[in-house]
């Protein structure tokens, strides 16, 4: 076990397998900052490539994994690369802004309202006035877990999920907010719904949201 330190988050690195590292931090925003450290600066809100031998990253919510290549980056240059990076906490994001137009409505918005002591049309006002960090994808291919810098928005998932949330579907479930790319069972609080795309394999790109990226939930 390797113990890292760059300011301001400690964090651990364990291996995983032989091509593969695990880095622990200690909370989701340090999650999020310590991957768009890694993601760095890139020019017109593109992250900036990685070195050759990095196969992949991808953040959890208290991990972010690294797979690379050790006949390309023997361990030893990995490790020294993770614990280069300097995690960047600031407001701006390595990623791309996307905005979704949302139809709010959904069939639990009034139970959002109540669980939270505010009405309807306060819990659709901070949704859209919220600024949302695509933290990690899971779930189903298209599925980002949406984080933000504030708790007015926390609630439980519901106590009985549902056997089939249409695809489309705005939700809230703990400090998260996400989007249901297709028809899949679910438990998150329905809030409102969309038309937008989030998983085309046509695409160059097949996620519409990555995470590193900015969503903004604009009232339809």
């Amino acid at each position: 076990m390797w113990s890292l330190s760059p300011s301001p988050e400690r964090f651990t690195v364990l291996p995983y397998g032989d091509a593969a590292f695990l880095v622990e931090l200690p909370d989701l925003a340090a999650v999020i900052a310590y991957y768009r450290g890694i993601l760095g600066p890139g020019a017109s809100g593109s992250p900036q490539p990685f070195p050759a031998g990095i196969v992949d990253v991808v953040p959890a919510a208290r991990t972010v994994l690294v797979t690379f290549e050790p006949e390309v980056m023997p361990p030893s240059d990995v490790l020294a690369w993770l614990s280069a990076v300097t995690p960047d906490a600031s407001p701006a994001t390595s990623g791309c802004e996307v905005e979704i137009d949302v139809a709010y409505g959904g069939a639990d918005l009034a139970a959002t309202a109540r669980l939270l002591g505010i009405s309807e049309a306060d819990v659709v006002r901070c949704h859209s006035g919220s600024r949302w960090t695509a933290a990690f994808a899971g779930f189903a291919p298209g599925f980002v877990y949406l984080a933000t810098d504030h708790d007015r928005l926390h609630v439980p998932r519901r106590a009985t999920p549902r056997t089939a949330v249409p695809a489309g579907s705005v939700g809230l479930a703990g400090e998260f907010s996400g989007i249901y790319p297709r028809s899949s069972p679910g438990g998150w609080q329905l809030i409102g719904t969309t038309a937008a795309v989030l998983w085309d394999s046509a695409r160059p790109e097949p996620a519409l949201i990555r995470p590193g990226d900015t969503v903004r939930f604009r009232e339809a």
